[in-house]
Order: C-alpha cells, then sequence, then structure tokens
C-alpha cells in the first residue's frame, strides 16, 4: 500500500474510532496498525502481497492472524476501511491462559512437595521504574 493511501485509510479509521495508525514496514512499504489490547495489535496489509490480510502480534510476536479478504485485491479505499474496522477480533486464545489453581488433592493422597508459587512477571513499567530507581543511587 502506498503512503498517501494508507494515511487516508488511517484517518478514516480513526475517524470511525478505530485506534489506527500508519505503519512503515520497509522501503516504500505502508501498512496499517491497529491496536486490539494491551500489547496486541493488528497489522494490516504489511507483506507487500496484495489483497487484504492482517497479521496478529503481541509485544512483536505473531499471535494469530486475519486470512486473506476475499477479492480485497479491487477493494476501494471505503471497503477497505470498512473491512478492517468491521473485523471482529478475539483476544480469547490469543494470550497464554493465566494461571489457574490446581485441582484440590484428596486429603488421604500423599504427594511430592509443592514447590513455591512462581513470582507474578515484571511488567515494562516495573522494568523501566527499576532501572531508574537503580541509577539514582
Amino acid at each position: 500500500m502506498d503512503e498517501d493511501r494508507a494515511k487516508r485509510v488511517v484517518a478514516a479509521l480513526r475517524g470511525r474510532g478505530v485506534m489506527a495508525h500508519l505503519v512503515e514496514a520497509g522501503v516504500y512499504e505502508f501498512g496499517i496498525r491497529v491496536v486490539l489490547d494491551e500489547g496486541i495489535e493488528a497489522l494490516w496489509d504489511t507483506d507487500g502481497v496484495s489483497g487484504l490480510d492482517a497479521e496478529v502480534v503481541s509485544d512483536g510476536v505473531l499471535i494469530g492472524f486475519v486470512p486473506h479478504v476475499p477479492g480485497s485485491e479491487s477493494f476501494t479505499e471505503q471497503q477497505i476501511v470498512d473491512s478492517i474496522a468491521t473485523t471482529r477480533y478475539s483476544t480469547e486464545g490469543l494470550r497464554p491462559p493465566q494461571d489457574s489453581a490446581p485441582p484440590p488433592r484428596a486429603a488421604a493422597e500423599p504427594g511430592p512437595e509443592e514447590p513455591a508459587p512462581a513470582a507474578p512477571p515484571v511488567s515494562r513499567h516495573q522494568r523501566w521504574a527499576r532501572r531508574m530507581h537503580r541509577g539514582r543511587h
């Protein structure tokens, strides 16, 4: 997609309330980034193939995709906007499942010693704050 067309599509998507941004995927290669959830986004038309499709990524890691939209090779800009704006993404199943409690064990059943629970993951903000805090001493 050329830069001017991508900018017009982004502007139209924003006008419809979609959190869309221009993606510069390479030399003269542009696409649209749609923010879906914290750290999850869809990258539309950045692979250089004609037609409309998207990769769904979480912090840069591919976690899903939107398959090629049939007939999208000849879509008008308005059809591209409509297609992207009306896509229903399911972030369920795209994220790793949250830890859940193990099933309860019968009282008479002997078992191995339980390991200590893992510490919760540290967010990017927490890592940044720790680095900044360490740098002040």
